[in-house]
C-alpha cells in the first residue's frame, strides 16, 4: 500500500494528538494560541506587593457568555466557544484584575480563574477562551470580573465573542460587560 502525502499528514497529526493527550497544557487553546505558549493569566500574575490603598477606582462587571444556544429545528442545542476579552484602554496606567469567576445558568460558580490578582499593562488585552466542549455554563452562563486601578480613567472594555456552527452555517456574536451595582 502506498500512502500519499495527505494520508501521511493525517496520520502524523493523529499520532501527535495521541502523544500530547497526557499533557493538559498542550491541549489548552489559551496556551497554544498565546504568543509564548504559556497561560496568559499566569503570565500576568502579580509577583510583588501592590499598594491597593492608592487605588481610586474599583468596579465589578457582569459579562454574559453563551456556552450553548438552541436552534429552531427540534430545539437542538448548539455548543459555542467563547473568548472573554478584557482590554486596558489607558495609554500609561495598569489595570488590576482581582477576580474572573465563571458561573452557570443557575448562578452556581463553575470556575474561579484567578488565584491572585493580575496586572494588565497599559493598552494590553487579556483574551481567554472557553472551549466549545465546556458546556457546564449553559445558555445563561456569565463571568463576574472585578477590576481596579489608580483612578476613574482606568476603565476597561470587557467583551465576549461567541462562535459556533450548525449544519453548514457558521455564526458569531458578541456581548459587552455591564457594571454591577453593589
Amino acid at each position: 500500500m502506498i500512502m500519499n502525502k495527505r494520508s501521511i499528514s493525517v496520520l502524523l497529526i493523529a499520532i501527535m494528538a495521541l502523544l500530547s493527550g497526557c499533557d493538559q497544557s498542550a491541549q489548552d487553546p489559551n496556551v497554544l494560541l498565546s504568543e509564548h505558549q504559556k497561560d496568559p493569566i499566569k503570565e500576568l500574575a502579580i509577583t510583588s506587593d501592590v499598594d491597593h490603598s492608592q487605588f481610586g477606582y474599583k468596579q465589578t462587571f457582569y459579562v454574559p457568555i453563551y456556552s450553548d444556544i438552541y436552534t429552531d429545528r427540534d430545539a437542538r442545542k448548539v455548543l459555542l466557544s467563547a473568548t472573554l476579552s478584557v482590554r486596558n484602554t489607558t495609554l500609561k496606567k495598569s489595570l488590576y484584575i482581582n477576580k474572573i469567576d465563571y458561573y452557570d445558568t443557575d448562578g452556581a460558580l463553575v470556575k474561579s480563574y484567578l488565584d491572585k490578582p493580575i496586572e494588565l499593562p497599559a493598552m494590553a488585552t487579556l483574551n481567554y477562551i472557553v472551549e466549545k466542549e465546556e458546556d457546564k455554563g449553559g445558555s445563561g452562563a456569565n463571568f463576574i470580573i472585578e477590576v481596579e486601578g489608580v483612578d476613574e480613567t482606568v476603565r476597561p472594555v470587557i467583551e465576549a465573542v461567541m462562535i459556533g456552527n450548525f449544519s453548514n452555517k457558521g455564526f458569531a456574536f458578541s456581548t459587552e460587560g455591564t457594571p454591577v451595582i453593589h
